[in-house]
């Protein structure tokens, strides 16, 4: 069935388009709350006007959040947590966290539900974020988290381990290449010599010559 959008359909449509959707989405969705309607004259002519609102709104919108992106794109928020043993959080960094913390740092107010992060932080480091003010306008920021005074020794030891492990496997990397390296020639050197075995085995007794 075609319909025209009297409203904005998220992954679908957005207000004043047309188009085609299942005769049963239709009926027993989009037409009965209104958010659609048959396209006729009259319901075309109201899309559009309630296109134009909207694109107008839009646009205001777009223009308040530019203010704020402008400000906070590139911006970086920095956290300290408790870590455990495993260098893993005691908790964790949310959406809600970020906000709050946005706010106490630069006195600008945004939705944690805009805050594009797809499962809380519970590891150390960095992490790069998108906060989405409206559809149109976006900033990209950067969430640090460092370890707590207390947690710093077991970080530092943590990295440690970590060091002596890397520096163990690229040991055995190395060994292990060097070995494979070795055992490559070895097998090239008797390839060559059972070569040089086979040809002198296949070579023609010299013929005798007798003189007449």
């Amino acid at each position: 069935m075609k319909v025209v959008f009297f409203e904005d359909v998220e992954g679908t449509a957005q207000v004043g388009d047309v188009k085609v959707v299942k005769n049963g989405f239709a009926r027993n969705f989009l037409l009965p709350r209104g958010i659609a309607g048959p396209v006729t004259p009259p319901n075309l002519q109201r899309a559009n006007s309630l296109a134009e609102k909207e694109a107008r709104r839009q646009a205001k919108l777009d223009g308040e959040a530019e203010v704020h992106r402008e400000r906070l794109d590139g911006y970086t928020v920095s956290f300290e947590a408790r870590v455990g043993e495993t260098g893993r959080l005691y908790g964790s960094v949310t959406s809600r966290d970020i906000a709050q913390k946005l706010e106490e740092s630069t006195g600008i107010e945004v939705d944690s539900r805009g805050i594009l992060l797809a499962e809380p932080i519970r590891e150390l480091g960095s992490k790069s974020v998108t906060i989405r003010f409206t559809r149109n306008v976006s900033a990209e920021i950067t969430i640090t988290v460092d370890p707590d005074e207390d947690s710093k020794e077991i970080v530092e030891q943590l990295r440690a381990r970590e060091a002596e492990e890397a520096l163990a496997a690229a040991e055995a990397e190395a060994a292990a290449a060097a070995a494979a390296a070795e055992a490559e020639a070895e097998a090239q050197a008797e390839a060559t010599v059972t070569e040089e075995e086979t040809t002198e085995d296949a070579e023609p007794p010299a013929e005798e010559t007798t003189d007449g």
